[in-house]
Parts: structure tokens; C-alpha cells; sequence
């Protein structure tokens, strides 16, 4: 208890501290963050994949699971965008996955208006995702850490998993498969269906300073009093790894305009349409190969 009421008197005296040098009007930050995105192999293709072919596609997916984004901040907006690189050769595979990446182009939120807007390019086709913020129920935490230069304090909350997952793209059982559990092979499909379209739900872990006192965060993560340094979600890690403030050049924050203009649950159901399409043609192979007279 003693110490729960020091470290919330820290937490008082860090905000009080730097707030003045974050009211001014022309306030502007830069934060530079790694995100990595690890996927679960063991089911890959369906079990079906050797080892030795499942790391093949899991080194041409890296190039698209571990990118460098920068987020320029004031106190009511930012914009999140990936950082131009050029690929390192013979990691240009990688690109044919990132049309299944859940990781999008510029990303805008203003927390005035609770909006968020998003470029994001799927299947060749360009769209722009435009809906109200998600907000978490953060529970506020004593544990801290430090990154960098910056203390740094504990959050959590349950987020439901929105959007294409790579974990529930596998391959359908073959027919073959189907019929090596006749009796009750109807139920588990149709259970298997229902549990795919029960929303997921996973537990994110974040670290916010308040000595940078501004309710921002990477990607769609806000509503912390503290810019948020690092975010943990499931397979996913954001890490900071350089913070400018009041850089010399400030930056015109505006929101991304390119694509056709839908909401994120519209853009949900094409995906969900696409990677069911893809199923389909999935299933196709398997019955052709599963009904072949021998």
C-alpha cells in the first residue's frame, strides 16, 4: 500500500514537471519503433509442410513482419507511418505475403475527434479505412521499467482481434482427412466455422512515460497519460528506439486521403470474403486430389 502511494506521487511529480514544456501550441515529437510479428508454424499449410519448407516461408515473410515505422506527435494528433528501406537482396519474396499483413500504410489519428484513418492496400486494391478510435479499458499498473532515458509504467488490457489473423489462415482438411472421424465429422466442421467466427480476444501489455506526457502510442494504441514506448500484443512487439522533441522541422500532420473510403468493419467483410474465396479454392485441390480413382 506504502508503495503503491509513492510510486503514484512519482507519477504526479513526473507529469507536473514536463507539463509546461509540452503545453505550448507548435509542440511536436518523433518516435522511432521496430515492430516485429512472430507466426505460429506448427499448423501452417495445414501440418501438412516439412520443417524445412516451413522455414523458407517463414524467412521470406520476415521482410514483412519486422519494420521500422516513426509516429510524429503533438498533443491531439499523430501519423504512423512505415520508414522507407531499401530490401535487402533475396528478401524480395517477402512481398507476396504482405498482402495477407494486417500491417497497413499511413495511419492518422486525432484524439479530439476520437477519428482514426488509414491507408491500407489489399489484394492490389487501395482503400482507406476511416472509423472512430478503439478504445481500451487500460488497467493501470505500480511495475516499472526503463527505457532508454524514460521511466516507464505498466498497462494492460483485453483487445479483441479485429481484421485478417494470420493464425487462422490453414489450409481445410482434405476430404480424405474429413473422413477419418465419419461419425461426428458434420459437428466439428460447423463448430470450426463458429469458432472462427468468434471474435478473438488477447491480452496487450504496454509501457508508457509520463515524462512525455501526450496520450499517444504506436499503431492504433492511445489513451495512456504517457506516450507509449513499448506495446507487447500477442505475437506482436513495438518497441521505441529513439524519441526526438520539438524537432528543428516540424511536420505537417495530415491524414491519408488515397483509396476508396470505407469503414473498418466493411473493410473486415473483404477480407473475410478474400481468405474465404481462398479457402475455397483450397478445398478444391484437396477434393480433386482426395476423389482421384486410383
Amino acid at each position: 500500500m506504502y508503495r503503491t502511494k509513492i510510486k503514484s506521487t512519482i507519477v504526479t511529480l513526473l507529469i507536473f514537471n514536463f507539463f509546461l514544456s509540452f503545453a505550448q501550441n507548435d509542440f511536436q515529437g518523433k518516435a522511432y519503433y521496430m515492430s516485429k510479428t512472430t507466426v505460429d508454424m506448427s499448423n501452417f499449410g495445414g501440418g501438412q509442410l516439412s520443417e524445412e519448407r516451413k522455414k523458407q516461408i517463414a524467412d521470406r515473410m520476415k521482410s514483412s513482419l519486422e519494420k521500422t515505422y516513426i509516429l510524429t506527435f503533438n498533443q491531439s494528433e499523430s501519423l504512423y507511418k512505415e520508414e522507407e528501406r531499401l530490401d535487402t537482396p533475396g528478401q524480395g519474396g517477402g512481398m507476396r505475403f504482405s498482402m495477407m499483413s494486417a500491417t497497413g500504410g499511413d495511419q492518422y489519428k486525432n484524439l479530439k475527434e476520437q477519428k482514426i484513418k488509414q491507408e491500407q492496400e489489399f489484394f492490389g486494391k487501395q482503400f482507406l479505412i476511416s472509423d472512430s478510435l478503439q478504445k481500451l479499458n487500460w488497467e493501470l499498473g505500480t511495475e516499472t521499467k526503463t527505457i532508454g532515458k524514460y521511466i516507464c509504467f505498466k498497462a494492460t488490457a483485453i483487445k479483441t482481434v479485429e481484421g485478417f489473423d494470420f493464425n487462422s489462415f490453414r489450409r481445410p482438411p482434405r476430404n480424405n482427412e474429413k473422413a477419418k472421424d465419419s461419425t461426428n465429422s458434420d459437428t466439428k466442421e460447423v463448430g470450426a466455422e463458429k469458432e472462427e467466427d468468434t471474435p478473438r480476444e488477447i491480452t496487450v501489455t504496454a509501457w508508457y512515460t509520463p515524462q512525455i506526457p501526450v496520450n499517444q502510442g504506436p499503431d492504433v494504441y492511445w489513451g495512456l497519460p504517457g506516450l507509449i514506448l513499448e506495446v507487447n500484443a500477442d505475437r506482436t512487439t513495438i518497441l521505441c528506439s529513439k524519441i526526438i522533441l520539438n524537432p528543428s522541422e516540424k511536420e505537417t500532420l495530415k491524414a491519408p486521403s488515397k483509396g476508396k473510403l470505407i469503414s473498418q468493419k466493411e473493410y473486415d467483410e473483404i477480407i473475410k470474403q478474400k481468405m474465404e474465396e481462398m479457402r475455397e479454392m483450397f478445398r478444391g485441390r484437396g477434393g480433386r486430389g482426395g476423389g482421384r480413382p486410383r
